[in-house]
């Protein structure tokens, strides 16, 4: 049974004219909340369901990342599947993101003044400083084209994208708006990312 919005528009994938405030309607936001969506250009979009051998391959990688972390004294931490407004037609749901104590400062104030004042942060309204994708089966031009294109406009410094398929990754950085390609690799490749400068990654021990 549909739900309808202030604007009597059915809460189904594919309608249009939606925006990150439809969000704040408890009953909408209860909705998106129990499934998988997206706000892309004012559309409401359903995710894929996620894979176990993405999710997993995922999870390897951001634990390698997260050792290092610890080793050189730091104490951040990747969350995943996060909704990330980008703007007020674009929401789409990150698989995984890694922000700062800066970032998670300035996440606090942004939601205390335009957010969801209920919650400490609240959807994420600023740009963290890592954002990774991980791609699903017949969904690859919405990562590497349509989210690339986004998470620039948007000024996210990294972004990453793992393909467990392919089981590969890309690290690309941030540079005049644009993202270039920092360091890439596929298998057993070792990638020294520049968002962690003494990180050596070994794509062999997120594939095992």
């Amino acid at each position: 049974m549909s739900l309808h919005a202030p604007s009597v528009r059915p809460f189904e994938a594919g309608t249009s004219g939606w925006t990150s405030d439809d969000l704040n309607d408890p009953r909408i936001e209860s909705l998106w909340d129990e499934g998988r969506y997206e706000i892309i250009e004012g559309t409401l979009t359903k995710m894929p369901a996620a894979r176990y051998d993405g999710s997993r391959r995922l999870r390897r990688l951001t634990d390698i990342v997260e050792q290092h972390l610890r080793q050189v004294g730091r104490t951040e931490v990747f969350v995943f599947e996060v909704d990330l407004v980008l703007s007020p037609i674009r929401v789409p749901v990150a698989d995984a993101i890694l922000m700062t104590a800066a970032d998670e400062q300035r996440q606090r104030e942004e939601n205390a003044r335009r957010g969801q004042p209920q919650f400490e942060f609240g959807r994420i309204l600023v740009p963290p400083t890592i954002l990774i994708e991980s791609i699903s089966e017949g969904h690859e031009r919405h990562d590497r084209v349509l989210k690339r294109q986004w998470y620039a406009e948007a000024a996210i410094p990294n972004y990453w994208i793992l393909d467990p398929l392919a089981r590969s990754l890309e690290c690309l950085v941030l540079e005049n708006q644009l993202y270039r390609l920092d360091q890439s690799g596929s298998n057993d490749a070792v990638l020294h990312p520049a968002a962690f400068p003494e990180l050596v990654l070994r794509l062999g021990e997120v594939w095992r």
